[in-house]
């Protein structure tokens, strides 16, 4: 009731599918609540919805039919639940559709995008599903099993390429007009759909993109949302007003029933005027780093590779660890250029890092990571040397790990530096945890967890306790680093001071 009487007010309609399992006395609660109200609908016909079934679509198109004919002057036709607000402004929302004339929905080709991660994919379509996998789990997979067994495959309609994506759309009311009429003229194609699996990530989807032309499609949702690891939707509380602000979307879901101050702001904000939003757009990103803290390396006991293969036990391999690249790469340089020691900067972190050719297993950082002894032995030998050194990140801990317990011998120099607040916002804006529009408020709260993290992987790489493991620290004088490089490298003191005194070593 909120819901409809904050978007009424902005001059907006809403016309409202109720589900027929909910009780009789709360459905006319919500009838006699909006019934004075002229911009709000009911759906002439009400159905049980199911999670998964055709029931969610039907119910979707008695709400259009409803709000079609109910709204002539309606210019769009935004899909809604009960979980979703406003993140914008009445004004911007509509100032955006006014000047961006596509249909806004995810829409991927079934078979070829990767849209879907578990599961079932292509038996969601050529098999009937007549029972919910949730209520009636044996059923349905009893019917699943008898008609693979009997062959009861069935053809996808010839003049239909099925579409997948997100169930939250917002389309144009020509567009709308359009799907209304394919459903009456198309009842074969309905029928289809009727008893397909999860029809709601595929009907609009599909239909859209049979017709509309493409160049009028954006293909993207208008509706912030986001999942955990485990695929379950993403609940905002009071303290992610600002986050969502700042997202480059109209509206966002699941809003927590428990943010009730969330609720009302954004309710505010709705109809209010004149308010500039600066988009940063780093929400996602954001929350795969965050939620990702105290995971890594900690959930999983540590991975192994190639642990039958060694890089030879006369060889000796040098790691140079640092946060910041840079500084790491100034140091290198100067080694090669004063030592006879090949140096490879960070080919683990760095796609573009400079390599030579040796057969394709270079060609990725994933290639790189996966074959990593082989590729480590195949540039020994492309050298010709039994010394090679090579830079890595701090957060290379596995890799670290299995360098170390391989037969040759291994040194690791681990260089210490200061990170200014400026530095680390920064490094969040390079590695996408912010964008250049990011709230100032929000890069101070997320500062103390990046400098947590830094610090975090450098106490995992002392706790390890690497033999062999040097530390040089930027406040410390060039002459106590030289003593440490002369231990890493092996070369005399007076080459290591003059490598130590590189000029700027550690500016930012």
């Amino acid at each position: 009731m909120q819901q409809a009487e904050r978007l009424t007010a902005a001059g907006d309609y809403m016309s409202i599918h109720f589900d027929a399992r909910a009780k009789p006395e709360a459905y006319k609660l919500i009838r006699d609540a909006l019934a004075d109200n002229p911009n709000v609908t009911f759906s002439r016909k009400r159905i049980k919805c199911g999670w998964g079934e055709w029931s969610l679509v039907q119910a979707t198109l008695y709400a259009v039919e409803a709000a079609a004919e109910e709204f002539p002057r309606a210019t769009h036709f935004y899909m809604l639940s009960g979980d979703c607000m406003a993140i914008k402004t009445a004004e911007y929302a509509h100032q955006f559709l006014d000047n961006n004339d596509f249909d806004f929905i995810e829409s991927f080709d079934f078979f070829e995008s990767d849209w879907i991660k578990t599961g079932i994919k292509e038996e969601r379509l050529i098999y009937r599903h007549y029972f919910n996998e949730r209520t009636h789990k044996k059923l349905f997979y009893t019917s699943f099993e008898m008609q693979k067994k009997f062959g009861l495959a069935r053809e996808i309609p010839a003049d239909i390429q099925v579409q997948i994506g997100s169930q939250w759309w917002c389309l144009r009311r020509r567009t709308i007009e359009w799907i209304l009429d394919f459903t009456r003229t198309r009842r074969d194609v309905m029928r289809f759909f009727a008893t397909t699996w999860i029809p709601d990530e595929t009907f609009f989807q599909t239909l859209v993109r049979h017709l509309v032309p493409e160049t009028e499609i954006q293909t993207r949702t208008l509706t912030f949302l986001m999942f955990t690891d485990y695929g379950m939707p993403v609940n905002f509380y009071n303290d992610h007003y600002d986050l969502l602000l700042s997202q480059d979307f109209l509206f966002a879901r699941k809003i927590s029933p428990e943010a009730v101050e969330l609720k009302a702001r954004l309710g505010r904000l709705y109809a209010a005027r004149d308010i500039p939003f600066e988009i940063s757009n780093e929400g996602r990103s954001l929350f795969k780093f965050l939620t990702g803290r105290g995971r890594i390396g900690r959930r999983f006991s540590m991975r192994f590779w190639e642990t039958e293969s060694s890089l030879g036990r006369e060889r000796e391999l040098m790691i140079v660890v640092c946060k910041k690249w840079h500084v790491a790469k100034r140091l290198v340089d100067q080694i090669r250029h004063m030592t006879n020691i090949p140096c490879i900067e960070y080919l683990f972190n760095e796609e573009d890092t400079p390599l030579p050719d040796l057969g394709g297993i270079q060609s990725s950082l994933e290639k790189r990571t996966r074959h990593r002894r082989a590729l480590m032995r195949m540039l020994f030998e492309y050298y010709e040397t039994d010394r090679l050194l090579v830079c890595m990140d701090s957060a290379n801990l596995d890799l670290m790990q299995d360098f170390f317990s391989d037969r040759s011998v291994t040194r690791m120099l681990q260089i210490e530096c200061k990170f200014t607040d400026e530095y680390l916002i920064g490094h969040a804006l390079r590695v996408g945890l912010a964008g250049d529009r990011t709230p100032q408020a929000t890069l101070e709260r997320l500062l103390p967890t990046i400098r947590n993290d830094i610090v975090h992987e450098s106490d995992r790489i002392r706790d390890a306790g690497f033999p062999r493991s040097y530390r040089m620290h930027e406040v410390d004088s060039p002459e106590d680093n030289a003593h440490k490089l002369t231990e890493f490298l092996s070369i005399p003191y007076d080459q290591a001071l003059r490598i130590a005194q590189t000029e700027y070593l550690f500016a930012d």
